[in-house]
């Protein structure tokens, strides 16, 4: 460890404490504001009756909800392989970053308790993704979208000759000019949320962020951005404070969650 905090007495960290409290306050009033103008936000009725296969087999979307008001989706990136001729073919693992993520979600009484269901959602087959959440130890319910457009309709899953491309909130044309064109290697599974209200029998969609929109649920990055090290990524600051772990998403040392025992 370089650059290490520096060493004050009690009442001079005391005064820096609440000099960043005030910041902290800011960023917690502004939060607030956000998060009410998400709540704000106008909704879209969901006619397509998409289905999924679970545990007991096929179910629509109405069915994850379990009879609660509302619904959190992640869009939980699957592994694949792709052949010559660009086909994919589905590994035995999911995305080792939404993995981080999924190692995060506890027990879901507090959720269910504010009459919100969580739920996990990828495209692999159904025993493939019930081998993989067996081996990870994970309880949370999980389901398959094989076979539908669920994916591609809320652009968890990007792929121009099925539907039209928006990453991030952009078409195409919006990723030009932004300086990252589309490509065909860019066709795949990307990790986000969903939230989605239902009203009687009907189902309407909410919300979707994508992105950082998600590094909450990565990680512990709560946690550890609590703490003097932080995240341990190259981008932070201070600079040459801690070693970059290589452990972000995305990152050359993230691993599956049960497999850093070993």
């Amino acid at each position: 460890m370089g650059n290490p905090p520096q060493v004050v007495s009690r009442a001079e960290w005391l005064a820096a404490r609440k000099e960043l409290l005030a910041k902290e306050k800011e960023l917690t009033r502004a939060r607030d504001r956000v998060n009410a103008d998400r709540r704000r936000l106008p909704m879209v009725r969901v006619d397509e009756p998409y289905t999924f296969q679970g545990p007991n087999g096929e179910v629509g979307l109405l069915d994850l909800f379990e009879g609660r008001r509302q619904l959190v989706v992640h869009h939980f990136m699957w592994s694949y392989d792709i052949d010559d001729e660009g086909n994919e073919h589905p590994r035995d693992v999911g995305c080792a970053s939404c993995s981080a993520a999924a190692d995060g979600i506890a027990g879901l009484r507090r959720l269910h308790a504010r009459n919100t269901t969580l739920v996990a959602v990828s495209r692999a087959p159904y025993d493939k993704i019930a081998a993989f959440r067996e081996r990870m130890g994970w309880t949370f319910p999980w389901y398959s979208s094989a076979g539908g457009t669920f994916n591609h309709d809320f652009h968890a899953t990007l792929d121009e000759r099925v539907a039209p491309v928006l990453l991030w909130y952009r078409d195409e044309a919006e990723l030009a000019a932004a300086g990252t064109p589309w490509t065909p290697s860019m066709r795949g599974d990307w990790p986000g949320l969903s939230a989605f209200l239902r009203v009687g029998d009907e189902v309407f969609h909410t919300y979707s962020t994508f992105g950082r929109g998600i590094e909450e649920f990565h990680n512990g990055y709560p946690y550890l951005d609590l703490t003097a090290l932080g995240r341990q990524e190259d981008w932070e600051e201070p600079h040459d404070r801690a070693t970059p772990l290589g452990l972000e998403v995305g990152g050359p040392s993230l691993r599956f969650p049960d497999e850093y025992d070993t």
